[in-house]
């Protein structure tokens, strides 16, 4: 109970800490696989005691993925309340979906948050594993490697001619989706990011939000995936969309670039002021603090502003999010003017400690 108590109250786990490859620009990869149970009614045509029985099969199995890494734990999402159901979701362990209907769903964590295995979503198992930086081809040989031990012990809903069976027809085929967090502020900045999304979209790929599906693009952050899983096996789709981030990362360093020998001291300027804000401001929206964020990060990765880590940028995208906070405070009905108030004293508190000297 002590690691599951330690998901809602620490800020990051390791894959969140950056430093991984490109990580000045990818945040971090992600693969997710799906997979059904052969002869069960997926989750939307299941109901009652089958969908348990599903949560059942799963923890029967547990011992066998737990012999190729760390412990995991199983949390069943109707034992959560709905504010911690939320800060699983903030924390991106479990999909907005898991959470919408919390009985007799359930998800395996493991130790270190890097793995988790939705049960009963909208497949009844979704396995995602998460890497920092740019490391698609990692998070795909730890999930292929849960998903051979599972079928060991479970028989999946699979076609000779389709592939693995989903309950979205867009996911069979593989099952896979596969996608990058990329912080992309100079082409925002320099507008050319509606361009450089346009190109991605006709090349089979989507473009979405912080929190993937129907999010919105806040703080300069865009989650980058596969659209096609069928016709292809696991590793072209890793290799395509490792091949197109990289693209993106180039495009995105030579934005930069400009913004510097263009426009130095007005770039200077926009970042001090975000700064200047953020350290002294009474009131913060949720919006506001991400896109202000994301121009500090800006500026310490162009070394414009230095003695900070860009750990910082990472901790308070997940310490400022309204869930989180309403969950560390102990309460469930924090208005919008506490809200603004408790994040902006917790980035003030976060920055004077670093200026300080305290450890990242």
């Amino acid at each position: 109970m002590i690691r599951v108590n330690k998901l809602f109250s620490d800020p990051l786990q390791p894959w969140m800490r950056g430093g991984g490859p490109e990580g000045d620009i990818i945040l971090s990869s992600r693969v997710r696989l799906a997979r059904n149970l052969e002869g069960v009614p997926f989750p939307n045509r299941n109901y009652g005691k089958e969908l348990s029985s599903v949560v059942e099969k799963i923890r029967q199995v547990q011992p066998a993925f737990e012999v190729v890494g760390q412990h995991y734990d199983l949390i069943e999402m109707d034992e959560l309340s709905q504010l911690e159901q939320s800060v699983l979701v903030e924390k991106h362990l479990i999909s907005p979906n898991l959470v919408n209907n919390a009985l007799h769903r359930a998800v395996f964590v493991r130790q270190d948050g890097a793995v988790s295995i939705m049960v009963n979503e909208e497949d009844h198992l979704r396995i995602q594993c998460l890497e920092s930086g740019l490391d698609l081809k990692s998070a795909l040989s730890s999930a292929n490697k849960i998903d051979d031990l599972l079928e060991e012990s479970l028989t999946f809903a699979f076609s000779e001619q389709l592939g693995y069976l989903t309950a979205c027809p867009t996911n069979v085929g593989t099952g896979m989706r596969a996608s990058c967090m990329l912080h992309l502020p100079a082409l925002v900045i320099t507008k050319q990011i509606s361009r450089i999304i346009s190109a991605a979209t006709q090349l089979g790929l989507a473009v979405r939000g912080f929190y993937g599906e129907g999010t919105e693009a806040i703080g300069n952050v865009f989650q980058i995936s596969n659209q096609l899983t069928l016709g292809y096996t696991e590793e072209e789709i890793v290799d395509s969309l490792n091949g197109v981030v990289l693209q993106f990362v180039e495009q995105e360093r030579a934005a930069r670039k400009l913004l510097v020998e263009q426009s130095k001291v007005a770039v200077a300027d926009r970042i001090w002021r975000s700064y200047g804000v953020l350290r002294y401001a009474q009131t913060m929206s949720g919006q506001e603090a991400l896109g202000r964020l994301s121009e500090v990060r800006l500026g310490i990765d162009l070394g414009i502003i230095t003695g900070l880590a860009p750990e910082i940028y990472n901790e308070l995208l997940v310490t400022t999010r309204p869930h989180y906070m309403a969950n560390l405070a102990g309460t469930k009905d924090m208005d919008a003017v506490t809200r603004d108030t408790v994040r902006a004293k917790i980035i003030r508190e976060k920055l004077t400690y670093r200026e300080q000297g305290g450890d990242e």
